[in-house]
């Protein structure tokens, strides 16, 4: 069953390979600190961020996304190690909102290696914050927790790394917007819609097309010839009735036979003849 926390509380974790899902309203920057036991980051080398993404037991994406899965394995996390805190910052590049209270509530959602959730928190109560630690890892007793924080920071991801007691906060910050702005100068760019002068230049490029009709006759055509003349063939014209023009439109009715030699007989076959008229 899931943990619904809200700020400030905790939940113990049953496992140790986790993934943490962050759903947000606008593209946000993931990031992530290591804490000793005293609560403070000892250097750069305990900061993953898009610039440098990975860290022993711990992984995060490259490039802003409304949508992020960090990958974390407890067990791999060095012994120094007492507390993992997850950041979320808004990027200054692509002209994005600028403080979380104009967008969403982001929600984070901590799971299991089976994707059930163990706890989850939705980050509300955001106002000019630009950046904010979501939540944190802890270890107590050799064992793990996650506690609900959402402390935000106006100044930004510098603020909140110089607040977890790094001198290099600056940098470190300016290096996670430069690998954002990065990822998307490198963003492959939609292709155009295709024109009428393409879709013609396609048409003129492509190779013509058999036509079955032509064919057939042909064929037809091949079929007939040879034949015995005065025999009336499939494709032969038919005779015009009674009045018509050889060359016209065939009149409806039966078919005619014409015997070898002679003339049409027009008298329909079923007529019978009538009688001749009494004697006057």
């Amino acid at each position: 069953m899931t943990a619904e926390l809200v700020r400030g509380q905790n939940h113990p974790l049953s496992e140790v390979r986790l993934e943490i899902r962050i759903s947000a309203g606008c593209p946000v920057v993931a990031a992530a600190t290591l804490s000793d036991d005293s609560g403070r980051a000892r250097g750069a080398e305990w900061v993953v961020h898009p610039g440098a993404p990975v860290l022993p037991g711990l992984e995060v994406s490259r490039q802003a996304a409304a949508d992020h899965r960090l990958a974390v394995d407890l067990g791999a996390i060095p012994e120094a190690v007492h507390r993992l805190d997850v950041l979320l910052a808004l990027p200054a590049a692509g002209g994005g909102p600028s403080r979380f209270g104009a967008v969403a509530a982001p929600f984070v959602a901590v799971t299991g290696p089976d994707g059930a959730e163990l706890a989850s928190y939705t980050i509300t109560g955001l106002d000019a914050e630009s950046a904010v630690i979501a939540v944190e890892l802890y270890r107590r007793q050799d064992a793990w927790k996650v506690r609900a924080v959402g402390q935000g920071y106006a100044g930004g991801l510098t603020e909140l790394l110089s607040d977890l007691g790094l001198t290099q906060a600056a940098e470190l910050a300016t290096a996670a917007e430069e690998a954002v702005a990065e990822g998307l100068a490198r963003s492959v760019a939609a292709p155009p819609p295709r024109t009428t002068d393409d879709a013609r230049s396609h048409q003129a490029s492509a190779p013509p097309r058999p036509n079955p009709a032509a064919s057939v006759s042909s064929h037809e055509g091949s079929s007939h010839e040879g034949q015995v003349s005065g025999t009336a063939g499939p494709s032969a014209p038919q005779p015009a009735g009674p009045g018509g023009s050889g060359g016209g439109t065939p009149a409806a009715g039966p078919a005619t036979s014409v015997p070898a030699g002679g003339t049409i007989d027009y008298r329909h076959p079923r007529r019978q003849p009538a009688p001749p008229p009494p004697p006057g």
